[in-house]
């Protein structure tokens, strides 16, 4: 039996399995729930820690952070997931207590109880979708049929296989809501976390664990000014990019919000926060730094190359399959919770109190389909698509963090003045950060701290405007300890 199809049988094999497994778990659960809403964006309410922790690792743990990260090709990157840690901490024990507190379905719904207004909600829900739709989606789709094509060495157009992904992905989204989507993550989670360390191994040996050759500026934790991530943002905009992510983002709250209470949500948080800093640091840096040294500056084929000369054709044939089990599960995640975002904050708020969810869902995520896919030559176009990733979402994350830092904090804020900071925030950060704008050159800030600076920003406009023009005084009220 020739190599390829080896792999291509065994690819196959494992993704039927893994839908296999999810199907038997959740059959026939939710059906007698009668909150429609609750069973296909929160699961009912009824996931267990380690699908929490499964499905928040495997959310976030796909081929734009393995392809990408590993596309830079040195250790720096590690301190994204390093910060992280940090990230996940504060989701457990500062935001979940919150929304745990007011019986939240989004984050968004938050707002909305802490600011007295609805159309706060919709507009921060609003944002969320287009991020979704325009950067997150799109992206993950890009990364793992790039991934595709360099590992089996395939000779097809790159919108070909991003066809079949995004195809496969929405039907998970539409037919199974979000049980399906953790269950699916967490058995995948598994198999690409153990096949992941397998690469970090086979190619160690690969350089008989000599990393002689390599500039020292691929191996250092400490980045320079040129660097992805000079050392000085770490104390910055770091903390307040890993606060967002993973404290307020709808992708990733969404899991922790699913489970029966607050202290099996915590136990699967600080599952995931373990994973992330004793695993996920080695496999997003190390493949991509021996890469270096075995083909030169490749980019973002690193990865997938790699994988494809080093493993022999079973074992690439199960690393295909977790791997393309990553990119359909971070995918689905991105679109359940944008249409999660739509149904319950827009259409029900605005529209109809009692849509036909599943139908409304399924023509929210083929639209956010045909939309990843129109902007998938996008991506392909960058020099790093984690970089752009990043770059891109700081439009929105600084001027989103803001207003529920400021929900959080005070009470008699409001609703239109946060509206009023968030505008200011994406104009100010578009304007300083993308080279065409003419703000660029004269200051020229890494985004990191860019986004700190639009942060604070945005904090002093929301509160100004809130008492010049609104006549308001905040009043310092933190929101787990507040009257509801």
């Amino acid at each position: 039996m020739s190599d390829g199809i080896i792999q291509v049988s065994v690819f196959f094999g494992v993704t039927l399995l893994i839908a296999f497994l999810t199907y038997m778990h959740c059959r026939g659960k939710g059906h007698r729930d009668t909150n429609q809403t609750k069973e296909y964006f929160l699961a009912g309410g009824g996931l267990a820690w380690y699908f929490v922790a499964g499905s928040i690792t495997l959310t976030n743990l796909s081929t734009d952070q393995l392809v990408g990260m590993n596309g830079n090709q040195m250790a720096l990157l590690a301190l994204w997931e390093f910060s992280a840690v940090v990230g996940l901490i504060i989701l457990a024990k500062v935001f979940l207590p919150v929304y745990y507190r007011y019986k939240c379905t989004t984050t968004t719904e938050l707002l909305e109880r802490r600011y007295n207004d609805k159309n706060i909600r919709a507009v921060i829900s609003s944002l969320f979708f287009l991020g979704s739709a325009l950067i997150f989606c799109p992206a993950v789709i890009y990364s793992g049929s790039l991934f595709m094509i360099n590992m089996f060495d395939l000779q097809v157009n790159i919108m070909t296989v991003a066809v079949a992904f995004a195809a496969v992905g929405a039907m998970y989204a539409i037919f199974g809501g979000l049980r399906a989507v953790a269950v699916s993550d967490t058995y995948s989670g598994v198999l690409l976390l153990i096949m992941a360390l397998v690469v970090v191994f086979v190619a160690l040996e690969a350089i008989n664990y000599d990393f002689s050759g390599i500039p020292p500026e691929r191996l250092t934790l400490i980045g320079d000014d040129e660097s992805p991530i000079p050392w000085h943002t770490l104390l910055t905009g770091m903390i307040f990019i890993q606060m967002f992510y993973w404290g307020t983002n709808q992708v990733i709250t969404q899991r922790a919000m699913a489970a029966p209470n607050i202290k099996e949500a915590q136990k699967g948080v600080f599952a995931a926060a373990g994973i992330r800093l004793m695993i996920v640091p080695a496999i997003i840096v190390v493949p991509g730094i021996i890469a270096f040294k075995l083909y030169g500056d490749i980019g973002d084929a690193a990865y997938g190359t790699i994988v494809g000369d080093l493993l022999d054709p079973s074992l690439s044939g199960i690393f295909a399959a977790a791997m393309a089990a990553a990119v359909l599960t971070t995918y689905n995640s991105n679109l359940n919770s944008a249409t999660a975002l739509y149904v319950c904050d827009i259409h029900q708020a605005y529209i109809n109190k009692e849509p036909n969810v599943q139908k409304l869902s399924g023509l929210v995520t083929a639209l956010l389909t045909i939309v990843s896919l129109a902007l998938v030559p996008v991506y392909a176009s960058a020099d790093s698509i984690i970089n752009l990733i990043q770059q891109l979402y700081g439009l929105l994350s600084m001027p989103i963090l803001s207003v529920f830092a400021v929900g959080l904090l005070f009470k008699n804020v409001h609703a239109n003045a946060a509206i009023v900071a968030v505008a200011f925030g994406v104009l100010f950060y578009g304007a300083m950060s993308f080279e065409f704008s003419p703000l660029h050159a004269p200051f020229g800030l890494h985004y990191i701290h860019l986004m700190f600076i639009t942060l604070i920003s945005c904090v002093s406009v929301a509160l100004a405007v809130n008492a010049i023009v609104f006549k308001q005084k905040p009043v310092l009220s933190w929101a787990n300890t507040a009257e509801m």
